[in-house]
C-alpha cells in the first residue's frame, strides 16, 4: 500500500509567482480524493507536481517517504498520470497507445496484450481498439487515455478532468473504474471541476487563489 505525501509545499513556473503556497495533502491508498477548483486554480499543478513533473519550490512531494525528483522517478515507483491532455501519440491506433506503455513500464508482450483488451472492454471501447487516435471523438480519446492509465496498474493513480469530455453514462462509467482502483488498494487523486463527480470521492480538498482548503476532510 503506499502513499503519496505533499507537505508545506509551494509551486511554481519560472520567476513568475507561486500559483499554489502552502499545500499540504496526503493521497491513501484505498481511497479517491477530488481536487476541485475553478479553471487556473491549481488542480493540474498540483497533479503535476504529484506526478515528478514540477518540482516543489519549497516543501516536499514524497511517496511512501521518499522525495519525488524527476517524472522517471515518480514512475519507477508506480505513480500513473492520466493527463488532461491526453497525451496520446496521434500514429498510433488506441490498442497500440496502451500496449506500449504497458511494455515500457516492464509488462510482457503477453501482459500488454491482456491488460489492453481488459482496459479498453471495461471503457467500452473495444471496437475501437485498431482505430487511430485521430478517427476517435474527443470522449473517445479521453477513454483511450484512461485505458491506458488503468493497465499500468499503478500504486498511486492521477487523474486530471478526465471525464471533462463524457457523457452522464460515461462518466459514471469513468467514476466506477477510479472506485475500482482504491478498491484494489490504490491511492487515487482526481481533478475536477464538476461538483456532482468530486462529491463522489471521498474526500475533496478546494483549490482557490492560490492555497487549498478542505471542503471534505
Amino acid at each position: 500500500m503506499t502513499t503519496l505525501t505533499v507537505d508545506a509545499a509551494e509551486f511554481g513556473y519560472g520567476d513568475t509567482g507561486p500559483v499554489l503556497s502552502g499545500i499540504t495533502v496526503t493521497a491513501r491508498p484505498g481511497e479517491v480524493l477530488a481536487v476541485t477548483g475553478t479553471s487556473g486554480a491549481g488542480k493540474t499543478t498540483l497533479l503535476n507536481a504529484m506526478a515528478g513533473l514540477l518540482p516543489a519550490r519549497a516543501g516536499t512531494v514524497a511517496v511512501d517517504g521518499t522525495p519525488l525528483t524527476s517524472r522517471d522517478h515518480a514512475v519507477s515507483l508506480s505513480v500513473v498520470l492520466i493527463p488532461q491532455d491526453n497525451g496520446l501519440a496521434a500514429i498510433l491506433t488506441a490498442a497500440e497507445n496502451i500496449s506500449v506503455a504497458v511494455i515500457a513500464t516492464g509488462g510482457s508482450p503477453a501482459d500488454a496484450r491482456r491488460r489492453t483488451a481488459g482496459a479498453l472492454e471495461s471503457l467500452g471501447l473495444s471496437g475501437q481498439a485498431n482505430q487511430l487516435i485521430d478517427e476517435l471523438s474527443g470522449g473517445q480519446q479521453q477513454r483511450t487515455a484512461l485505458a491506458r492509465g488503468l493497465a499500468l496498474r499503478g500504486d498511486v493513480v492521477l487523474a486530471d478532468e478526465v471525464t471533462s469530455e463524457l457523457d452522464a453514462a460515461n462518466r459514471q462509467r469513468v467514476l466506477d473504474l477510479l472506485r475500482a482502483e482504491a478498491g484494489r488498494g490504490a491511492a487515487v487523486v482526481f481533478a475536477t471541476h464538476d461538483p456532482e463527480a468530486a462529491a463522489a470521492c471521498d474526500r475533496e480538498l478546494h483549490l482557490a487563489d492560490g492555497v487549498a482548503t478542505w471542503a471534505r476532510p
